[in-house]
């Protein structure tokens, strides 16, 4: 491509610039922070997120929107899903009038209970749609920017499109599959987040592999009532962006979800945890609006129930692991 942009200068959003700038496509990598865009450029590394990727001459670091996205043929949204509505209003006199958009965040917004998808449609507008895809899977950034093998889907609406983005990122060891289940792609990696902050508590308790089993299996089971309620495939969830997603953060060292989980079981509060983690751990925020969201549809979700009681009502892991197990018994 003749130009990528890539809003958000995380540790994804800067693993990803790098896979794109590596294909020698021209890759901007935008920054809301001026100083941590000047920082990369000087030193052809983003230290502050992801210090151990040396990035290629064809990246270019910017804190300006307008310079980022002049041109570009592909952008790349990989911003907090909190953040993701106030950048696209920034970001929307910008965007070229043909590019394709592709967002790589996973999140629920709070007040709205919006998938991002649809917070892109609502402030983008319905005509943009077939231009609009989602990356999801099991993906840790220091693994992807090393190079380490990865599999991730592509979620899109027109065929054409979304085939566009599965083969701009794809690369030998970046394995790009395609769905058209937006829905199910972005509840799979919005939800996964909030049972692997479950899956650490139980791990940062002292509990064993059977736990563990036992959360993500009933976790998964969560993820796809929320998903076929709002017009997703079961199929889906047995995918990349639903049990490969979730296996990997509720049981990956590099998980900042799940460490959030395992230190609050070890004894430590939320803000002590956050305040040390140095990331956004999305499911934080996400417990809440999946908790809300749950509520709205009517949908039983008792482990994101809990989580979201640990993380805003003060109840301890262990009570709740407690109230989980003691629930009335019922089929599968």
């Amino acid at each position: 491509m003749s130009k990528v942009a890539v809003l958000g200068a995380g540790a994804w959003g800067t693993a990803l610039a790098k896979v794109l700038a590596d294909k020698q496509n021209p890759t901007f990598l935008w920054s809301h922070r001026e100083e941590l865009a000047l920082l990369i450029n000087e030193r052809r590394v983003n230290e502050r997120y992801l210090p151990s990727a040396p990035l290629p001459p064809t990246l270019r670091a910017t804190g300006d929107l307008e310079e980022a996205l002049s041109g570009a043929e592909l952008v790349v949204l990989v911003v907090p899903s909190h953040a993701m509505r106030e950048v696209v209003k920034l970001a929307r006199p910008y965007i070229p009038e043909r590019a394709l958009l592709c967002s790589a965040t996973k999140g629920i917004e709070n007040d709205s209970l919006m998938l991002m998808s649809e917070v892109l449609v609502d402030e983008l507008g319905r005509a943009i749609e077939p231009r609009l895809s989602y990356l999801s899977g099991p993906s840790f950034a220091k693994e992807v920017a090393a190079g380490q093998p990865t599999a991730v889907v592509v979620a899109g609406k027109s065929n054409d499109e979304t085939v566009a983005v599965q083969h701009a990122f794809a690369t030998e060891r970046l394995r790009v599959y395609q769905s058209d289940d937006v829905v199910g792609v972005e509840v799979g990696g919005a939800l996964k987040n909030v049972v692997a902050i479950a899956a650490g508590a139980v791990d940062g308790l002292g509990f064993g592999h059977n736990a563990r089993a036992g959360v993500i299996t009933r976790g998964l089971a969560e993820i796809a009532r929320i998903a076929m309620v709002k017009g997703g495939s079961p199929l889906t969830l047995a995918g990349l962006s639903g049990l490969g997603d979730l296996v990997l953060t509720c049981t990956g060292e590099l998980s900042r979800n799940r460490t959030v989980g395992y230190e609050m079981g070890r004894g430590r509060t939320l803000d002590d945890v956050l305040t040390h983690l140095g990331h956004v751990a999305e499911g934080v925020k996400t417990a809440k609006s999946a908790y809300d969201l749950g509520t709205k549809l009517d949908v039983d979700l008792p482990i994101t129930t809990e989580v979201y009681r640990v993380l805003y009502e003060q109840k301890t892991p262990l009570q709740a692991v407690v109230d989980l197990m003691n629930r009335s018994l019922r089929k599968e």
